[in-house]
């Protein structure tokens, strides 16, 4: 009887151990997925501060509220010992509260962006400090490519 407990308790521990490294690479794809979006939507407006892209209000606008959206849910996708097979640093999580004040930032600065963004010079005026902001994690918190 205690033989077969100790069975059932170790597939237990394999089925419980299996469970938190599936839940662990599908919270690595659902950040790399909004870290994804974040790239797709600076590309354009990159090309617009470089002046190979004309001004677009609009896309502008998108960006920094797909910014700020994302901003807001990152955080919460990178709790402890999801680094595994990502681009994210151990770094990560020995400065934990200066990583997520750089979501805080950035989903600050996106939304002060956007009310002060009316026109293409206060695009260059503004749109930069953000651009900033995601510069700062990269070369803090990201694997060199």
């Amino acid at each position: 009887m205690s033989r077969r407990i100790l069975v059932i308790a170790a597939a237990f521990a394999t089925a419980v151990a299996a469970t938190a490294v599936m839940a662990q690479a599908e919270v690595v794809k659902q950040r790399e997925a909004l870290m994804k979006d974040l790239g797709n939507a600076t590309k354009p407006v990159g090309g617009m501060l470089r002046g190979s892209v004309p001004f677009d209000l609009a896309t502008v606008q998108a960006a920094l509220d797909t910014y700020a959206k994302n901003a807001k849910a990152l955080p919460v996708l990178f709790p402890a010992g999801s680094g595994e097979g990502s681009d994210a640093l151990p770094t990560i999580w020995e400065r934990k509260a200066e990583f997520d004040g750089l979501f805080v930032k950035l989903a600050a600065d996106a939304s002060a962006a956007r009310a002060a963004i009316t026109d293409e010079a206060s695009f260059k005026a503004n749109f930069p400090g953000v651009i900033r902001t995601c510069g700062t994690c990269h070369d803090s918190f990201r694997k060199k490519s």
